[in-house]
């Protein structure tokens, strides 16, 4: 499957002359003097029309805006949590498919400015958004086609750029403010069981969820990592996949749901959450890793060690040498990795996709990644991805007797008597195929190997397999 922005679901024009405009205004005005389901039919009559309709971008994008206006004055009678008619629902669904129909326009233009990309991107995931939680709301399961779309808005934000492009938008219950902070919203609240919500706690919810929704991260695929967080596959018609579910699909569009910034967040004091919203969010957080489900148990900790932050250091460190180490906290550790708290002012140099070794009371000293950051005022709380193996220093030249560049072997035990070796080296330090000269602390002489290409990479290192006699 090819993930495009054709694929989006949007109805054929039935009109090819335009819907007149020029009384759309006093339409909806009228409206408003009539009963709420009559307002509703007419305004919903509206809309259904002009997204069949032939219309330029500019009459488009003008028509939506007046129907976003309409959609606020009809929202504030459910803003109590009280359970909206079918007509409602159906509203948010058509205005979703006006923003996708604008936005297929847009797209079909000439070079699109970034920030108006954004914000029609951001206004159709907004309203598939809100016909997600009026389903909910209503106890009643989405339609497939709801998550595809969804989806497929996630990854044009992604290609184009814009997922983190602000957008100001003044609706109830209160959305986050940006596509990757929404298009997050509605993946936690699909994950917190929300048939098993009380009514009126739904909109409670995902109004909560709209300052924190931003902190998690949808992270790339990778088969050896066996993280916690759910996993979102693209190209599916669901949120995410179940945890016993196999993630066989194509890796371009799978990705981990890592939630570690967030579940720290929860417990920092938030001024403007209320009572209710706290309690909501501590009874539903265990749904979003699937507590009972869990790939390691995870033991509380209180022990004292030490990081030795990047490349560099660590290969110093597996000489001997001792340089810099930060002290740290270990909050609590499972097989697959640990949740450390360091001094905030370690935050720029622990980098998410940085490359630390954890000291401990243990003679073997283990190799990570950090995988998540959080910066509060208990410190700098970070997640740490095990790599597991055996770290060993390396050196590395372009010929025998050239410079010398440090990189660190990361070695496991291979069924049989062999071994895995991975090379851990600086991003953009050489290029995939290049000749290179590597020699072990340990041995005199030299091997000559061509440069693999990587089998996982971060913003700072890189990871290539090798085949080592």
């Amino acid at each position: 499957m090819t993930l495009d922005a054709l694929r989006l679901e949007v109805p054929d024009i039935l009109e090819e002359d335009a819907a007149p405009l020029a009384d759309l205004n006093e339409q909806l005005a009228h409206a408003r003097l009539q009963s709420r389901e009559h307002a509703l039919q007419q305004v919903l009559s509206l809309i259904f029309r002009l997204n069949r309709s032939a219309m330029t971008l500019l009459e488009r994008q003008r028509a939506l805006q007046s129907l976003s206006d309409e959609y606020r004055h009809y929202a504030v009678a459910y803003r109590g949590g009280t359970p909206p008619p079918a007509l409602f629902v159906r509203l948010c669904s058509e205005l979703a498919i006006g923003f996708k129909r604008l936005l297929l326009q847009i797209l079909q233009g000439r070079q699109p400015s970034r920030p108006h990309l954004a914000w029609c991107l951001y206004m159709a995931q907004h309203f598939l958004a809100q016909s997600l939680l009026r389903h909910y709301q209503l106890y009643q399961e989405p339609p497939p086609s709801l998550w595809r779309d969804s989806h497929l808005l996630y990854w044009i934000g992604e290609h184009q750029e814009c997922l983190d492009e602000p957008v100001a938008a003044a609706f109830q219950p209160p959305p986050a403010s940006t596509l990757r902070g929404i298009y997050q919203q509605m993946l936690l609240l699909a994950l917190s069981n929300p048939f098993h919500l009380a009514e009126g706690e739904c909109p409670l919810l995902f109004g909560a969820l709209a300052p924190l929704a931003g902190l998690a991260r949808l992270l790339p695929w990778d088969d050896e990592d066996d993280g916690e967080g759910p996993t979102v596959d693209l190209s599916e018609s669901q949120p995410c996949l179940g945890y016993a579910h196999q993630a066989d699909g194509d890796r371009a569009y799978l990705r981990r749901f890592e939630l570690g910034a967030l579940l720290v967040a929860l417990h920092e004091p938030a001024p403007l959450q209320s009572a209710a919203e706290r309690q909501l969010l501590e009874q539903v957080q265990q749904h979003w890793l699937g507590r009972q489900q869990r790939r390691h148990q995870r033991a509380e900790h209180g022990a004292e060690c030490n990081l030795v932050v990047g490349l560099a250091a660590i290969h110093a460190q597996l000489l001997e040498q001792r340089p810099l180490r930060a002290p740290a906290q270990m909050l609590d550790a499972s097989p697959g990795g640990a949740r450390l708290l360091c001094n905030a002012d370690q935050a720029t140099h622990l980098s998410v996709g940085q490359l630390v070794l954890i000291l401990t009371n243990s003679e073997t000293p283990t190799l990570a990644l950090v995988r998540w950051r959080h910066l509060n005022i208990e410190g700098l709380h970070l997640g740490l991805r095990y790599l597991k193996g055996l770290p060993r220093p390396v050196w590395l030249r372009r010929a025998p007797s050239a410079q010398t560049h440090p990189g660190v072997m990361q070695s496991t035990p291979a069924p049989g008597t062999g071994w895995h070796h991975g090379l851990w080296l600086p991003n953009g330090q050489f290029v995939e195929g290049e000749n290179l000269w590597l020699q072990l602390a340990s041995v005199h002489n030299q091997a000559i190997l061509p440069l693999p290409a990587a089998n996982l990479g971060t913003a700072s290192v890189s990871r290539h397999p090798l085949r080592l006699a």
